[in-house]
């Protein structure tokens, strides 16, 4: 069952909606009988919302409701997110307490025409630039989950640890027991790493060597040898925050993040936002500035979204978050931002959750959570692997894509460009 959360700009994901019996099913699918192309829109709350269908098994839940085109679909989906189109909906939704959009409303909606071959051009390019956004973000995807996978064996699993445990349990002699340990790394087996360049097998003999060969009991459950258990007021060198009220906003400018910019268990944060502050309030508002490689926390509401600066941009952040900047002394701030978006991590900040009229995390609190604290070695060579990943996920490809798509639909739409 689709409802408003899970309406977003694009394709329509069902990947993670609400799912009911076969008999509610039955009973919401009466009315509507879902395409391909139909476009998807929400109504009350966070209205005018839309996305493409593109998998038909689901039925509408309430407050979201079906436009099924009579013209070609994707000039229709382009112009319904068209800054002339979203003026109308503005305009037309009713209600003090909860904004709602009707059904009237929306059939009431202006829409530019041109003859069929204009509009096909139009859905093309735009739907084209979608596509590859949409693949980007699928690539970014991918490359995340690579890096939490070697994150989850190195520190969350301990499998090199534990390699090297059973190979010395089982008699083996020293080479033997690197050799297990190679494999727990790096997924390859003996005959594999055999094949590798000597070079590789070299950087692979050497991230072996980091990992200890025991494991000792602490407070956090079985660690491996030689690791700590830190505070995390003890790994912190700066706290980046704003004056705890919303700065003054302008129409261009520097990004002014807030917690719907941290998308969840992603690295990136999406800067495509709409509020900025000018450089003179960007000197003097903010208490300190955020530097590339700081993380980004969410403290309020929707508590625990996480993601790093990207290299070359300036940020700002809403009272709603929270930056941080690690002391490179004795922490990665890379292992820290997956070591954040680990389940412990994440339960320990929900235990510790201030609840009035919205949740929140006090940073005092946020002080006093226990880390794991692997040597600084193992962390800089974790960050080895995984920041070429992370710097292609922050690659400003997608947001140069949004740019140019969301300046070109007004021109198409106005005529200037045909």
């Amino acid at each position: 069952m689709v409802r408003c959360t899970d309406v977003k700009y694009g394709r329509l994901k069902l990947e993670n909606v609400f799912h009911v019996s076969n008999n509610v099913f039955e009973e919401f699918s009466r009315r509507y009988k879902p395409k391909k192309d139909d476009i998807i829109i929400t109504r009350v709350g966070s209205y005018g919302i839309t996305a493409l269908v593109d998998g038909t098994n689901f039925c509408l839940g309430q407050n979201v409701s079906a436009i099924m085109p009579k013209i070609n679909p994707r000039y229709l989906y382009a112009v319904l997110n068209s800054p002339q189109l979203k003026n109308q909906i503005e305009f037309s939704v009713v209600g003090s307490t909860q904004k709602t959009l009707s059904l009237k409303a929306i059939g009431n909606l202006e829409i530019p025409r041109f003859d069929d071959e204009v509009e096909n051009n139009i859905g093309k390019i735009i739907g084209d630039l979608d596509e590859k956004i949409e693949l980007n973000h699928q690539l970014n995807k991918t490359l995340e989950q690579i890096a939490q996978a070697l994150f989850k064996n190195w520190f969350v699993d301990f499998e090199p640890v534990k390699a090297k445990i059973a190979a010395k349990q089982a008699g083996a002699n020293a080479e033997q027991i690197e050799q297990a340990a190679l494999c727990a790394i790096s997924g390859k087996t003996p005959e594999q790493l055999a094949q590798l360049n000597p070079q590789i097998l070299q950087q692979l003999k050497t991230t072996a060597a980091l990992f200890p060969d025991a494991l000792v009991n602490s407070e956090l459950g079985e660690i491996p040898e030689g690791w700590e258990i830190v505070r995390f007021k003890q790994i912190v060198e700066k706290y980046i925050d704003n004056r705890g009220k919303t700065p003054p906003i302008v129409d261009s400018g520097i990004p002014l993040l807030e917690v719907k910019h941290l998308p969840d268990h992603s690295i990136k944060p999406n800067v495509n936002t709409d509020k900025f502050v000018n450089d003179e309030t960007y000197k003097t508002w903010f208490r300190a500035h955020l530097n590339s490689e700081d993380l980004i926390i969410s403290t309020v509401g929707t508590i625990g979204r996480l993601c790093m600066v990207p290299k070359g941009i300036k940020i700002a952040i809403a009272q709603n978050l929270l930056g941080l900047r690690f002391d490179r002394a004795f922490t990665s701030p890379y292992f820290m931002y997956f070591l954040m978006d680990g389940k412990r991590f994440r339960d320990d900040v929900n235990n510790r959750l201030v609840i009035t009229v919205q949740a929140s995390i006090k940073r005092q609190d946020l002080e006093t959570i226990d880390l794991l604290s692997p040597p600084i070695t193992l962390q800089n060579k974790f960050e080895s692997f995984v920041k070429p990943f992370v710097e292609m996920q922050q690659s400003d490809e997608t947001f140069k894509l949004s740019q140019l798509r969301d300046s070109l639909l007004p021109k198409l739409l106005s005529g200037e460009l045909l």
